[in-house]
């Protein structure tokens, strides 16, 4: 195809086509981030700083558009979308304020007079990124990569290519020189030629599993650094002792926030047997009462589906899990009319084995599995191929942290949901793959530690 087309998927009418790089413009793109690359680098950090508070001052200005753009492009409700450009600006800001100090040398005590890690750039670092937060999974990586001295390629996911195209523009309107950052509205058959290009040092990917192993593949046979950022199968333990009213509050926002399309977001929710059936009912009240519709519309609690094949995907899972003994307790079938409206479906007595159990559920789902007991959540809960977050509840904080350090995963939480946060590494293991974005931690995957020993 010739052409990147941005669908509604309120309505499923085409808003507009972009159209796809040609070949010629993406050498030369190329060679422009190659060639900004070292002046770039050489820029005071204190430069770099205040590029990235005019990026935020940018994304405060231009707010309601960019919201409105994502919430058109991909569904997700225009509260959220607004909320997510903020997220965006403190990002800058906290980088702006921290990242220097990430940057200086780390001294270390050897057989020298003087020894020290310097953290320098690799170069030009190639994002691949998803839909479900348009903004904030290309702001995450792009600003302390660009912040640390590295140039940044955008391939953003095919049906936002609105918002891709606004990105470059913040970027731009900020003042950024030319090279530094750049949108490349091309193909995924195109990815494995560029991280391939000796004039990219790195790639870093949030998506699918199966885009994982692609560019996992890609990067390594390049001797390319890496972060994969894939998917989640989060599990939200919930123990006998835990406040009830408080944790049916927060599982519903834990699962249903950005229409349930969260590689991070609750899905599997394992609670002890004694307190099963009153949560299991609770949840199923809280449910009841969320509003399906327009995603403009500032009384909806959920929008569409960002695509009609996930809602196809998501709602023959529920099937699946049903067909193998799971009950559904609300929801469960596509809405009729126009638009990729699912509604919130509650599974109870999920078991391992189920769709529900062993899959990523990335729409409005969640499954209930009980627990014998603490043990046996905690076992339930690594029982999945996903590693990236994970949530204990419970009354007892000393207990819970005990039993958050069992879980197999990149981020667990005790008594709150799991989110990403500008200070806090976020990453995954297992097949949620690896590396770290964000904090200290995620500045330094694109930097290279160099040992220097003076004698």
């Amino acid at each position: 195809m010739s052409e990147l087309t941005a669908i509604n998927p309120a309505t499923g009418e085409t808003l507009d086509r972009y159209p796809r790089m040609q070949a010629s413009h993406l050498e030369a793109a190329l060679a422009r981030a190659a060639s900004a690359a070292q002046d770039w680098a050489a820029h005071p950090v204190g430069v770099r700083a205040q590029c990235l508070r005019d990026i935020a001052e940018v994304l405060r200005r231009e707010r309601d558009t960019l919201a409105q753009t994502a919430t058109l492009e991909m569904g997700k409700r225009l509260a959220e979308a607004r909320a997510e450009i903020d997220k965006c600006a403190l990002g800058c800001e906290y980088y702006a304020d921290r990242g220097p100090d990430f940057l200086q040398d780390t001294m270390l005590a050897s057989d020298a007079s003087r020894s020290f890690v310097a953290w320098q750039p690799l170069g030009t670092i190639l994002l691949v990124m998803p839909w479900n937060f348009p903004y904030w999974q290309a702001f995450r990586q792009a600003v302390p990569a660009i912040l640390a001295g590295n140039t940044v390629l955008l391939k953003h996911a095919s049906n936002v290519p609105g918002c891709a195209m606004y990105i470059e523009r913040v970027f731009t309107e900020a003042g950024l020189p030319e090279g530094v950052f750049q949108n490349l509205p091309i193909g995924s058959d195109a990815v494995a030629g560029i991280i391939a290009d000796p004039r990219v040092q790195g790639v870093s990917l949030t998506g699918s599993e199966t885009a994982g192993r692609a560019i996992g593949a890609a990067a390594g046979k390049a001797l390319k650094s890496s972060v994969l950022e894939l998917g989640g199968s989060d599990a939200f333990v919930v123990l006998a002792d835990a406040n009830l009213e408080h944790t049916v509050a927060q599982a519903v926002r834990g699962r249903y926030q950005n229409n349930g399309e969260t590689c991070i977001a609750a899905k599997r929710f394992i609670v002890e047997e004694p307190i099963a059936d009153a949560f299991a009912e609770r949840f199923a009240a809280a449910i009841q009462t969320l509003r399906v519709g327009d995603p403009l519309n500032e009384g909806t609690d959920i929008g569409p589906l960002a695509r009609g094949d996930l809602r196809d995907e998501l709602h023959d899972q529920v099937q699946r899990s049903i067909d193998a003994g799971a009950r559904c307790l609300v929801g469960g079938r596509p809405l009729d009319g126009p638009g990729y409206y699912y509604p919130p479906t509650l599974l109870d007595h999920v078991e391992p084995g189920m769709a529900a159990f062993d899959e990523e559920t990335f729409g409005p789902v969640a499954a209930i599995t009980r627990a014998r007991d603490a043990d046996h959540a905690i076992a339930l809960a690594n029982a999945s191929r996903y590693g990236l977050g994970g949530s204990v509840w419970t009354g007892d904080s000393v207990r819970g942290e005990a039993l958050a350090r069992r879980l197999e995963c990149g981020c667990a939480f005790v008594n709150g949901i799991v989110k990403s946060d500008p200070r806090l590494p976020f990453g995954g293991v297992k097949d949620s793959g690896y590396g770290r974005e964000l904090s200290e931690l995620g500045i330094r995957e694109f930097l290279n530690a160099k040992t220097v020993w003076v004698g």
